[in-house]
């Protein structure tokens, strides 16, 4: 039986990093997960163990970090709203790259998903 915990803000932002090492990498290594969010090395086990005991990642210490499907559509879904507010911010607004892909990032966790459905077709009415 899996013991479930919520998915913070910080567990997203470690899907949608496995998501991104694993496309481009494959699989993610809990090096490569702390570097790209800038986080010592051991601060990664503890969160890792929380996803893989929702059945979020495939891991082992010392291995390989893989999505399972389960991890993948979450993480995708963050991802998506990612680019969604990105580029509402970046093509919409005017501003500018590097600080629409920081306020997406922090959006992204915020809005419920009834919301961001709302949010999507009013920008889908911007681009007709």
């Amino acid at each position: 039986m899996t013991k479930q915990f919520a998915l913070s803000e910080s567990l997203e932002d470690y899907l949608e990093t496995i998501l991104e090492l694993q496309t481009n990498n494959t699989v993610a290594r809990s090096k490569d997960i702390a570097e790209k969010l800038d986080i010592k090395r051991g601060s990664v086990t503890g969160m890792l163990k929380k996803l893989a005991a929702q059945e979020l990642i495939n891991y082992e210490p010392y291995g390989y970090v893989t999505l399972t499907p389960k991890g993948e559509k979450i993480a995708k879904e963050i991802e998506g709203r990612h680019i969604v507010f990105k580029e509402f911010l970046f093509k919409h607004i005017g501003v500018d790259e590097k600080t629409a892909d920081e306020t997406a990032c922090r959006m992204e966790h915020a809005m419920s998903a009834a919301t961001f459905k709302k949010f999507k077709a009013f920008i889908a009415g911007l681009n007709t």
